[in-house]
């Protein structure tokens, strides 16, 4: 299917050429060869022109400094992390910092690089969870809701999820925690007494 500015969708019952302002509409409409009612969605980048990415420059200067990984390619920048000469395809503009793709490897893989931060610690539910296990064994409330506690306010100060979550399991560990800490004390100081 041809895309760019030119592209077209065709009637599912004609096969005419449908273009883009009948598509993505609210409503159905009459397709203008046969009119039948049809209901036209796609995706926008369809009607867009496909993006080239940046070609190398052929080294044609004697003195040019080359690629380190293309030596008959022009360099354009430099490595930030080791310092190799990039040509335009080996250059990976990483939230600003131009990086090789073997110090780009190198950084994932350690972990050294917050752009690919793709697991982070759940502290709320975390929270949760140690706030709700001792309901099997009533006892160590004394020493998981403390815990519970600590986890939901760091859960605060700590960067949330990677998807955008409420604030809501946190302070719903906090109060459940309180919660069993009244009813402990409660129990073995108030009705044992």
């Amino acid at each position: 299917m041809p895309s760019g500015a030119a592209a077209t969708v065709n009637c599912p019952k004609c096969r005419g050429a449908l273009t883009g302002a009948l598509c993505n509409l609210p409503e159905p409409v009459p397709c203008p060869a046969c009119n039948a009612t049809i209901l036209v969605e796609v995706f926008p980048a369809f009607f867009r022109s496909p993006v080239t990415g940046q070609t190398a420059e052929t080294l044609i200067e004697e003195d040019a400094a080359s690629c380190f990984y293309h030596e008959h390619k022009k360099a354009v920048t430099h490595c930030e992390a080791c310092g190799r000469f990039l040509c335009a395809l080996c250059d990976v503009d990483l939230g600003g910092q131009h990086l090789c793709p073997t110090c780009l490897q190198a950084g994932k893989r350690k972990g050294k690089l917050a752009t690919f931060d793709t697991t982070r610690t759940l502290w709320d539910t975390s929270a949760l969870v140690v706030c709700l296990a001792p309901v099997i064994i009533w006892p160590v409330v004394v020493v998981t809701a403390p815990i519970a506690i600590t986890l939901a306010i760091v859960s605060f100060f700590k960067p949330g999820s990677i998807v955008p979550r409420t604030r809501l399991r946190a302070l719903l560990a906090i109060a459940l925690s309180v919660i069993e800490l009244l009813g402990w004390y409660y129990t073995f100081f108030i009705v044992e007494s």
